[in-house]
């Protein structure tokens, strides 16, 4: 891959957006209707009224710095990424495990061997919206004249957990890494990002001392579907500003439409929803064709209709083939993996572009919806490059993400008992010092950095696992490895809609 631009002579940077990206999520998962059966819930409850069928979870060997570390280090390497050309670094997260400490900070570990501590950025935290605050800022950074000329590296990671309980189905974890720079395959539209703020408690973390949220999950989605109304009117008004929706439907601008997805059934029902504010706005609408059975919604308020069952069930049947040609595919990861907060809609982006090649998604223009409780809001669009060359740029960042659904289906099935016992665990240990975690290291992907001691200064250390023998009684320098750089390691060794 190329370097980044030098702009001495080429003034302001042109297509910036995402030049590549790496989604990484754990190597256990738990069956949703094995735990529907475990629950003692009714057969179908979480996989078809959720539509979940996998959830991603963690053993006490991981944290939000190693899901961060792993995702950053497979990016760099697998994009042969130097790490003397990143010239800015946030991470985007909820996942707290210091009220002082960022993430990005142990992060930085990753960058002794090269000495490059020049690195602008720290952590950005509002629920599941600080990936795209981190997004947001990195691209307003390298648009901006403190740009440097090097990449800006975007990290959005939770790991998402709930007490016993109707909630814990819709937990998840995983991380996005996103390579930001100039003359990108994907690139940022600029003039049309839209945005809605709103102070609500909807979800909220007050207690310290646990991974678990506060919730009020009817309120979390009424504020979900609010949001996604705000954004989408705004960023309607702003297309038309910006001449880029000439027609009636703001739906038909786009080639995808991806969501923060807390669970897949309402990422179909705010799809359905975008069409019913499509409806309301069109001043003569084809009741022959796409809203065809919805001509007595006509005169309905959209906030009359957050858990109205019969105009959500109209507007899904109206909305139900373009939901699976726009944005089906990209519940890939949602489906299998569970919500990842930040990560989330993310890796919604991932698994949209896993389902296309090089040659199909060119030119393509992809509206996502991103949502963080308390709350905070945003609706914007990137566009693909149109270059189809192989080997190009689009063809790389299309070729990196093909593998998604094979390291899905290599992950280990584990019974609901062995879930609950981890949660157990976790709940029992979060921010325990001195600790030391019993999980196996063995059931790691290689390449996995995961935690090896909290000594009794809640200091962390932590180690990379290299080899897919290596069980926890033959730790590889365990507890050593911190300050080292990653080349020597790899030597030695219903929830809420947050």
């Amino acid at each position: 891959m190329p370097g980044p631009r030098n702009t001495t002579n080429k003034g302001w940077p042109q297509d910036v957006g995402i030049i590549a990206m790496e989604l990484y999520f754990p190597s256990q998962y738990v069956d949703q209707s094995q735990l529907e059966a475990f629950d003692g819930v009714s057969a179908g409850k979480y996989t078809i009224g959720l539509g979940q069928s996998r959830m991603g979870f963690c053993s006490d060997r991981e944290d939000i710095n190693t899901l961060c570390m792993t995702v950053v280090q497979r990016l760099m390497e697998r994009n042969n990424i130097d790490y003397q050309e990143i010239g800015r670094l946030e991470v985007g997260t909820e996942t707290i495990i210091d009220k002082s400490k960022s993430a990005k900070t142990v992060l930085m570990q990753l960058f002794e061997e090269c000495g490059n501590t020049d690195i602008e950025g720290v952590d950005t935290t509002n629920a599941c919206y600080g990936g795209t605050s981190a997004l947001f800022n990195s691209i307003n950074w390298v648009e901006s004249s403190s740009w440097d000329g090097r990449y800006a590296l975007v990290v959005a990671a939770d790991i998402a957990v709930y007490a016993s309980g109707n909630a814990r189905c819709t937990g998840g974890v995983g991380a996005v890494a996103m390579l930001i720079g100039a003359d990108a395959p994907l690139v940022m539209e600029r003039g049309v990002r839209s945005t809605h703020m709103q102070h609500v408690y909807d979800f909220y973390k007050p207690d310290m001392a646990s991974e678990y949220p506060t919730v009020d999950g009817k309120l979390s989605i009424q504020c979900y579907l609010h949001a996604l109304d705000m954004c989408y009117q705004k960023y309607t008004t702003k297309a038309i500003a910006a001449g880029i929706r000439d027609g009636n439907s703001t739906l038909d601008i786009a080639d995808a439409v991806i969501f923060h997805s807390p669970y897949c059934k309402l990422v179909q029902k705010s799809f359905a929803r975008l069409l019913l504010n499509d409806f309301l706005w069109d001043k003569e609408p084809d009741f022959q064709g796409r809203y065809s059975g919805l001509e007595a919604l006509r005169d309905i308020k959209l906030e009359d209709t957050y858990f109205d069952r019969s105009v959500e069930t109209a507007v899904m049947g109206a909305s139900k083939d373009l939901f699976a040609a726009k944005t089906k595919p990209s519940l890939l990861a949602s489906n299998q993996v569970g919500n990842m907060y930040t990560a989330s809609l993310y890796g919604g982006l991932a698994s949209y572009i896993y389902s296309e090649t090089s040659e199909s998604i060119a030119g393509k223009r992809v509206i996502l919806f991103s949502y963080g409780s308390g709350l905070a809001s945003s609706m914007f669009s990137l566009q693909f490059s149109k270059d189809k060359t192989s080997g190009g740029a689009l063809d790389k960042l299309v070729t990196s993400l093909n593998d998604v659904k094979q390291r899905l289906d290599a992950r280990q099935c584990v019974p609901p008992q062995e879930f609950d016992s981890n949660m157990k665990l976790r709940e029992q240990t979060h921010h325990l010092a001195p600790y030391i975690p019993v999980g196996s290291v063995s059931v790691l992907t290689p390449g996995t950095w995961y935690l090896s001691e909290v000594d009794s200064m809640h200091r962390r250390k932590y180690a990379r696992q290299t080899s897919p023998l290596m069980d926890i009684d033959n730790p590889v320098i365990e507890g050593k490895q911190s300050s080292s750089h990653p080349t020597q390691q790899a030597v030695n060794g219903v929830g809420s809609a947050s």
